[in-house]
C-alpha cells in the first residue's frame, strides 16, 4: 500500500454559492468563505473542494463554464480567491478546484465562433452532427431530460450535450481542446492550488459511430454508451503527463459509470491516471429506469454489498473517496438516516461510517451541523434546472404534480443547496439580503451557533472523529472485513493492520438490537454516540467503535 498525504487526510466540500454571503445580493462568495475559514479549520478538515467560482451564466450554478480563467463577479474577483487561498495555505489546509471539461458554457466564446459556420476554425471544438429522419442524430437523452443533442439553424446541425442545452460538450478528439485542458490545468495549477476534482471525467470520450442505443436503464446507458470510451484513459494520462505529475497534488474524478470492473484503469497507482474516483454506485441505488425521480426500493445489504465490492476491487492498488452526500445528491442524514426522532444519533452514526471506512473521507458543507433535506411544496421554489427539467417531463407524462414533489423532496439537488444555517437570525445568518434560493425552516433548531455551544453536537462529534483518524493510520491503510453481510440493520466490520485492530459496530435502525452474537471479551468500548456502556444492547442507531486489547 502506497502511503500518500491525499489519503489521510479529509475532504470538505464547499457550495460558494449557498455558503456564506459577505455583500448582502443573497448569493455566497469568496469573501465569505474567507470570513468562515476559521469555522473549517477548527472542525478537522484538511483539504476544501471549492464547488466552481468561474465565469458562468449559471444556467447548471456554475457547472456551464464561459471562461476558465476568470472568477464570476457574483463571487468576487481573482485578488479575492488569491486571499482565499493565502488563507486556506496558511492555516494549513489545501485546496482543490472543480474542473469541468467534458463540457463548456455555450456563452463561452469557443462554442460562440464553433455554431457560427461548418468552416469556423473552432467548428471542432464541439461534437456537431446533422439531423436523421427529421430529428436529432440518434436517440441519446441527456441526464437532465428530454434530447442530448440541439438544433441550430444557422448551420442545420445539431450538436452534442450530454447536460443541460447550455452545457454542448467538447470534442476531446481535436488535439486543440486537449491543449486548451492543459493550459487551463497549468495556470490554476500555477497559482498554486492543490489539485482538482474532476467532473464527469469518464464522459470525455465518445463512441464515435453515435448509434442508437436500445438500452433502457438510464444508468446503464450512462456506463455503456457514455462513459468508459475507447479513448478515456489515453486522455487522462495524457493530462496527467503534461500537467498533473509536474505538482505534488492530488486528482479525484466523479465516477458516473465508472463499475469495479473498470475502476482500477482510473485509479491503479501504476496507471498515470487519477489518485482516486468518487464511485456513484451507492449514490445511485433507489434510481429507477427514468432516474431519480422514477423510484425504486433498496436497503442496507445494497449499500453494504457496493462498499465491499469496491474494496475487494481496489485492493491495495487503487483509491477511493467515501462520501454519502454531495451537491448532487440529498442530504446525507435524510437518504441514508433518520432526520426527525433520530436525527442526532443517526447523523454521528454515519459520520462514524465514513470515516472508518478504507478511503479518503469527504463532508459536505452543513452536513457536520445535520442539516436535512427541504421540503417545499411549490416547484418555484426550486432552482435547480433538472428538477424543473424534469417536472415540465414527468407531469406532461401524466404524473401528478404532487408526487413529482415528493420525489423532490427525497432526491432533488437542491436539497443540499439551501444556505448553510450559520444561526437562527433572519435567512440563517447567510445573507442580510434575500437568498438567491429559500433557507430551510428548520435553520431556528439546526444552525452552527446552536451546535457549536453544545458540547455533545454533531459538530464536536465530527471534530473528535477527525482528530482521532489522524492519530490511527490503521483506520486509513488497515485491512477491512465485514462480519454480518446479510444484515439489514446492523453494519460489523473490523479495521487492522499488524499494530492494532478496531471494530466498528453500527445500528442503522430504529431498533434496539442485541450484540449477544458479537464475541466481545477482547474489545474495549472507547467512542459510542450515546454514553458509553458495557451493555450487549444496541440503542436505535448507535455507532460504537471497540478497540482490540
Amino acid at each position: 500500500m502506497e502511503k500518500h498525504w491525499w489519503k489521510e487526510e479529509v475532504i470538505y466540500q464547499i457550495y460558494p454559492r449557498s455558503f456564506k454571503d459577505s455583500t448582502g445580493d443573497g448569493i455566497g462568495d469568496i469573501q465569505g468563505i474567507i470570513s468562515k475559514l476559521d469555522y473549517i479549520k477548527n472542525l478537522g478538515v484538511d483539504i476544501i473542494w471549492l464547488s466552481p467560482i468561474y465565469q458562468s451564466p449559471n444556467d447548471d450554478n456554475g457547472y456551464d463554464i464561459s471562461d476558465y480563467y476568470d472568477i464570476h463577479p457574483e463571487f468576487g474577483t481573482m485578488a479575492d480567491f488569491d486571499q482565499l487561498l493565502e488563507g486556506i495555505h496558511a492555516r494549513g489546509m489545501r485546496l482543490i478546484m472543480d474542473l469541468v471539461v467534458n463540457h463548456s458554457s455555450d456563452e463561452h466564446a469557443w462554442f460562440e465562433e464553433s455554431k457560427k459556420s461548418k468552416d469556423n476554425p473552432y467548428r471542432d471544438y464541439y461534437i456537431w452532427k446533422p439531423g436523421k429522419n427529421g430529428g436529432p442524430p440518434n436517440n441519446w437523452r441527456s441526464f437532465f431530460g428530454g434530447s442530448a443533442w440541439k438544433y441550430d439553424p444557422t448551420t442545420d446541425e445539431y450538436f452534442l450535450h450530454l447536460f443541460t442545452q447550455k452545457q454542448p460538450d467538447l470534442n476531446w478528439e481535436n488535439p486543440k481542446v486537449r491543449d486548451a485542458v492543459v493550459d487551463v490545468l497549468r495556470f490554476w495549477l500555477d497559482k498554486g492550488i492543490d489539485g482538482f476534482r474532476m467532473d464527469v471525467i469518464p464522459l470525455i470520450s465518445k463512441r464515435l459511430e453515435f448509434a442508437d442505443t436500445e438500452l433502457t436503464e438510464f444508468n446503464d446507458v450512462v456506463e455503456k454508451v457514455y462513459s468508459n470510451g475507447p479513448k478515456v484513459h489515453q486522455y487522462i494520462n495524457e493530462i496527467y503527463e503534461r500537467a498533473i505529475k509536474d505538482y505534488d497534488v492530488m486528482t479525484v474524478g466523479e465516477g458516473p459509470g465508472i463499475s469495479t470492473e473498470v475502476g482500477l484503469k482510473y485509479v491503479g497507482h501504476d496507471r498515470g491516471e487519477l489518485n482516486m474516483i468518487f464511485h456513484l454506485d451507492h449514490m445511485f441505488l433507489g434510481h429507477g429506469p427514468k432516474g431519480k425521480f422514477d423510484p425504486v426500493p433498496y436497503d442496507w445489504t445494497d449499500i453494504k454489498r457496493i462498499f465491499k465490492e469496491w474494496y475487494d476491487a481496489m485492493g491495495d492498488s487503487g483509491w477511493v473517496s467515501i462520501f454519502l452526500d454531495n451537491h448532487d445528491f440529498p442530504r446525507l442524514v435524510s437518504r441514508f438516516g433518520e432526520d426527525t426522532k433520530y436525527r442526532v444519533e443517526s447523523a454521528k452514526l454515519l459520520s462514524m461510517l465514513i470515516l472508518t471506512l478504507r478511503g479518503t473521507p469527504c463532508i459536505y458543507q452543513g452536513t457536520e451541523l445535520g442539516m436535512s433535506n427541504v421540503h417545499f411544496d411549490d416547484i418555484k421554489d426550486y432552482r435547480d434546472v433538472e428538477t424543473h427539467n424534469f417536472y415540465k417531463e414527468f407531469t406532461e407524462a401524466g404524473m401528478d404534480p404532487k408526487e413529482f414533489i415528493s420525489h423532490v423532496h427525497d432526491h432533488g439537488r437542491d436539497n443540499v443547496r439551501t444556505p448553510i444555517q450559520w444561526d437562527n437570525s433572519e435567512n440563517s445568518g447567510f445573507s442580510s439580503g434575500t437568498p438567491w434560493i429559500k433557507v430551510n425552516p428548520n435553520f431556528i433548531d439546526i444552525n452552527a451557533e446552536k451546535v457549536l455551544n453544545d458540547a455533545d453536537s454533531i459538530y464536536y462529534w465530527y471534530r473528535d472523529l477527525l482528530s482521532f483518524r489522524k492519530e490511527n493510520k490503521t483506520l486509513v491503510y488497515g485491512q477491512w472485513e465485514v462480519l454480518d453481510v446479510d444484515n439489514n440493520d446492523l453494519y460489523v466490520y473490523k479495521r487492522w493492520d499488524d499494530n492494532e485492530e478496531f471494530l466498528i459496530v453500527l445500528n442503522h435502525s430504529s431498533s434496539h438490537h442485541s450484540l449477544d452474537k458479537l464475541s466481545l471479551e477482547n474489545y474495549s468500548l472507547i467512542k459510542s454516540n450515546y454514553e458509553l456502556s458495557a451493555s450487549n444492547a444496541l440503542n436505535p442507531w448507535e455507532a460504537r467503535l471497540y478497540k482490540l486489547y
